[in-house]
């Protein structure tokens, strides 16, 4: 952006249009896109503008620049998601696996009450039918003995 301001004063002060120093770095100033905005107060407040030289403006703000590309790619860095996978050994899943979890103790809590729900006497002999298949009926020849 420098180099192209450059560019224009200088074609501007060869068909005889001359700027002031304060001019060049107010007008460098208000073109600086809106991220900028904090930095353009800054220099605003800090020093005074007429007797401001370009050469200070330019360097604050190429210092200014590196800082923020630099913010930007740190913030991009983090927002990267790492995943990093526990490795074990041999040994160390052999001693896992003769540790009971509490997902195994829940299981066997919960298959011990069913147990004892099913033995209930409730449910004995009890056959379950759908209620879509009719009751058989029984012959006369014996099989209600069987």
């Amino acid at each position: 952006m420098i180099t192209r301001f450059t560019d224009i004063v200088n074609g501007l002060e060869t068909f005889g249009k001359t700027c002031k120093e304060s001019e060049k770095v107010m007008k460098i100033l208000r073109s600086l896109p809106s991220k900028w905005h904090t930095k353009v107060t800054t220099i605003q407040e800090a020093k005074d503008l007429t007797k401001l030289p370009m050469k200070e403006l330019i360097g604050s703000l190429m210092t200014y620049e590196i800082n923020l590309t630099n913010k930007l790619q740190e913030g991009e860095d983090k927002k990267k998601k790492i995943i990093a996978l526990k490795a074990t050994t041999k040994e160390e899943e052999d001693v896992e696996e003769e540790k009971p979890s509490d997902e195994d103790d829940d299981l066997a809590l919960i298959t011990r009450n069913l147990n004892k729900y099913m033995r209930c006497e409730r449910f004995r002999g009890r056959k379950f039918t759908s209620k879509r298949d009719p009751p058989k009926k029984e012959s006369s020849h014996g099989e209600k003995e069987k």
